[in-house]
């Protein structure tokens, strides 16, 4: 055999091997990039069962006629602006995912002072059945969105691993994928909080 030719051979035996590598990249990223897309459809899921059982709280709510109405408002408009917050599973940039868990900070925040305002001073609202599934289905709501923002976590991590190693990188960069965001700890989590006792 000619030696020309066993050069030819090796070279594309070497160009075989560097594109079914390059295929095999590709299609993992691919892989990983479709899981964090499904785990940001399980977080937004269980945002939009939160979302709903809202409505079923300012209903109860407002059928105690004395309630406070700027409480029931602010729950109202924190999920207002948390329903026009909207992030496509494409673009899950750092700034978008902040963007959008400020929002849903803000609606846990004024959900939390409302159902906290209801038990304080209306003490037969909260005794009624109703009432206490609802809460029951809002902590359990809470929990859900705790563990799919970890689970999103944790797609997101394997992906973006995977997309930043070399060689992946080169493969990731022409193919064009990019690195997603995580959930974040809302600012200020990390302080110390200050407990007193006064007798």
């Amino acid at each position: 055999m000619k030696r020309s030719t066993l050069i030819t051979i090796g070279l594309l035996a070497v160009l075989s091997i560097g594109f079914f590598w390059g295929v095999s990249v590709r299609n993992k990223l691919v892989t990983n990039e479709e899981n964090v897309s499904q785990a940001w459809s399980q977080v937004e899921n269980v945002y939009k069962r939160r979302f709903d059982l809202i409505n079923e709280v300012v209903s109860t709510v407002q059928g105690a006629a004395t309630y406070e109405k700027g409480t029931l408002t602010e729950v109202i408009n924190a999920r207002a602006k948390a329903g026009s917050v909207q992030i496509d599973a494409n673009n899950l940039t750092e700034e978008n995912l902040a963007q959008f868990q400020k929002a849903q900070d803000a609606l846990s925040s004024a959900l939390t002072r409302s159902m906290n305002v209801v038990v304080e001073r209306y003490p037969e609202l909260t005794a009624t059945q109703g009432f206490r599934d609802l809460q029951v289905q809002i902590e359990g709501c809470e929990n859900r969105i705790t563990t799919e923002r970890g689970r999103f976590n944790e797609s997101v991590n394997i992906y973006n691993k995977q997309l930043r190693v070399f060689p992946n990188n080169i493969i990731a960069s022409l193919c064009g994928f990019q690195k997603k965001g995580y959930f974040k700890a809302p600012e200020g989590v990390e302080d110390a909080v200050e407990i007193k006792f006064e007798f």
